[in-house]
């Protein structure tokens, strides 16, 4: 029997890679984002693909409305065995500049719309009585980057929300997930002057959608060389990250 997927910010980017991805291998979709038109556009290229696709426009920053979203696909398809948190955004933003807005943005969707998400997808998978989480995070969230202050914030937070609901759901039939993608070729990234390590955005989400489904607790994105690059990252000195 086919599985279903519930992906957030399905029509850009990794959601969008992980959502193809996954028709292609016959799951039942649930699709969200900010626009319908995007949406409807998205369903009709996958049709052909999926056994069904529910899709229902979503902004996370309305989190009152994110549990009640996941309902109505869980009915629509029957349950959800995953959900993909996975809608966020990449401002950049220098800290002292005066760009609190741009940060504040930052932190509501990326981590508050992922934690919104989160939740509401636990209290579900506990009520069907089984379900996975995934939580898309990044290699940013090891140190805090130049104008990246907002962003690898949040996904610090994200990651730490991750292991904590991962401690508390050790002893029950859900599985928690933490992607942390390096350079996947999107537009969220395509300002960025260096993109070390950069791979496509086909390959990039095809990974991750083979994480996801092996179960994997923690992964980086490309598992090769972002896990060796990691551990250079988490004790390169600040005179060295300041000029990255």
């Amino acid at each position: 029997m086919s599985k279903s997927v519930f992906i957030t910010g399905a029509t850009r980017g990794l959601g969008a890679g992980m959502a193809r991805h996954f028709a292609e291998r016959g799951y039942h979709l649930a699709l969200t984002a900010r626009k319908q038109a995007d949406l409807e556009r998205l369903r009709e290229e996958l049709a052909p693909l999926s056994p069904s696709i529910c899709i229902r426009e979503l902004d996370v920053l309305d989190y009152d409305r994110i549990p009640q979203t996941l309902r109505e696909c869980a009915e629509e398809l029957g349950g959800l065995d995953i959900v993909v948190a996975n809608a966020g955004i990449a401002q950049a933003a220098a800290t002292g500049t005066g760009e609190f807005e741009s940060m504040k943005n930052t932190l509501a969707i990326n981590l508050t719309g992922a934690i919104a998400t989160c939740e509401a997808a636990l209290v579900l998978f506990r009520e069907q009585g089984h379900g996975h989480l995934v939580g898309i995070t990044s290699v940013a969230a090891l140190r805090g980057m130049r104008r990246q202050a907002a962003y690898s914030a949040s996904k610090a937070g994200l990651s730490t929300y991750l292991e904590s609901a991962r401690c508390e759901t050790l002893h029950e039939p859900i599985t928690v997930t933490e992607l942390a993608p390096g350079y996947i070729d999107t537009d969220l990234n395509r300002s960025i002057p260096s993109r070390p390590f950069l791979v496509s955005g086909e390959k990039g989400t095809a990974y991750m959608v083979d994480l996801i489904e092996h179960g994997s607790r923690f992964s980086y994105v490309p598992p090769w060389p972002w896990t060796l690059v990691a551990q250079v990252l988490k004790i390169l000195p600040l005179r060295l990250l300041a000029k990255m």
